[in-house]
């Protein structure tokens, strides 16, 4: 398949650098001046910029995806939950390379970087797959038929490009993406809602390390008072002077540095600007944004100034009920759907809510106040409680042999 197609041909596919550039570039520069510049909104540049350039964004996905893909799962069906299963052993070890936590993980972390998440199903010797794989989503694109439902998935790579026909009862790529209200084939990630915040987020970043470069202070003037004050400073002094502040008083190597001056020059430090004062304050309430479109709890991320939540443990329990479970059980209920269909069998594969620590004072509440309904029947506390229902046999009722 895909995977092993990309890896026979790695060796021999030649690297081809991208360089684009436009020929109306330096004029649209002129053209900008005063607007505000945003970045890229392509999955690739958010990419770059928030996952691997922003330590808010990076904590964020790396919080959700690695707690959704911690979550132990269950597997059932209407009459029993299976303790083996093929199926449970095809996602306890979904290729040579990855094991369930690793293949949940990346599957989650494209989803929350792109919008949308795409699972390879590699034919095996039996109805399931023998392999399951995650592709990447910034490589995928939807081919919609005359009706607008995708009829194939391009997988495209440099030049290369393979295709999967996903017309069959059992496709070989299940494509999960989140609500996008205008986009019929590619779903919204957080990370793009929270765009504006990153580009916010970043600057203010590169703004605190050029004060860093400039000896963490801020910066002044030079003023030149000429005989009885007036007069001015000629071509070849000014160029001078600009000379000699750039190779010893600025940078980091200079600071503290003692600035000798003479002709009438006059050094006059500045403070800061109110509106100095409040980058950091701007800072914080873009992090905070970029943690609100994720679903994380600021006070997780250490975000000074939230009090949302009374404590640490009423925040994880939140992040839990509010962002993991709702994600995961989307999640692994599309995964398990479409693995139903190789399998010709409907299984259900959830996780199991009573074996998660966050949630173990939660469960331990509903279990008994089912356990002490004494209106319910034993059938209806176990799909309150999302067991299956018992057979006659397992009730001890005639018939059990």
């Amino acid at each position: 398949m895909v995977m092993q197609f990309f890896r026979r041909e790695a060796q021999a596919a030649a690297a081809v650098p991208e360089h684009k550039a436009s020929a109306t570039g330096r004029v649209a520069a002129f053209g900008s001046a005063g607007r505000v510049a945003w970045s890229p909104r392509d999955t690739v540049s958010l990419t770059r910029t928030g996952y691997a350039g922003n330590p808010v964004v990076h904590r964020c996905v790396k919080m959700i995806a690695e707690a959704a893909a911690s979550l132990p799962l269950v597997l059932q069906d209407s009459a029993q939950r299976y303790d083996t299963h093929p199926l449970l052993s095809l996602v306890r070890r979904p290729n040579p390379a990855q094991g369930k936590a690793e293949l949940f993980e990346a599957l989650y972390g494209h989803l929350l970087l792109s919008g949308d998440a795409y699972v390879e199903a590699v034919a095996g010797a039996g109805l399931l797959p023998g392999e399951l794989h995650v592709l990447r989503s910034d490589r995928m694109q939807v081919i919609p038929g005359a009706d607008g439902w995708p009829v194939a998935y391009d997988y495209v790579v440099a030049s290369r490009k393979h295709r999967f026909d996903v017309t069959g009862e059992a496709p070989p790529v299940c494509h999960i993406r989140a609500f996008h209200p205008q986009d019929d084939h590619y779903g919204l990630s957080p990370l793009q809602a929270a765009a504006q915040a990153l580009d916010v987020h970043n600057a203010a970043s590169r703004w605190s390390k050029a004060l860093l470069d400039n000896a963490a202070r801020p910066s002044g003037a030079i003023i030149y008072k000429g005989p009885d004050g007036a007069g001015g400073l000629s071509s070849d002094q000014y160029d001078r002077l600009v000379i000699e502040m750039e190779a010893h008083h600025q940078g980091a190597r200079n600071a503290g540095r003692p600035m000798l001056l003479e002709g009438g020059l006059d050094w006059k430090p500045m403070g800061f600007s109110p509106s100095d004062m409040e980058f950091q304050q701007t800072k914080e309430s873009a992090a905070r944004e970029i943690a609100l479109a994720f679903g994380v709890p600021p006070m997780l991320l250490g975000i000074p100034g939230d009090a949302t939540f009374a404590n640490y443990q009423e925040a994880n329990r939140a992040f839990y009920r509010l962002t993991v479970l709702p994600l995961a059980t989307r999640v692994v209920a599309q995964v398990s759907d479409w693995l139903s269909d190789f399998a010709g069998e409907a299984m259900e594969l959830k996780p199991d809510l009573d074996q998660v620590p966050a949630l173990a004072a939660e469960r331990s509440e509903v279990w008994r106040r089912v356990g002490e309904a004494g209106f319910l029947t034993d059938a209806e506390k176990r799909s309150l409680l999302g067991l299956p229902a018992l057979s006659e046999a397992a009730n001890g009722e005639p018939g059990d042999g």
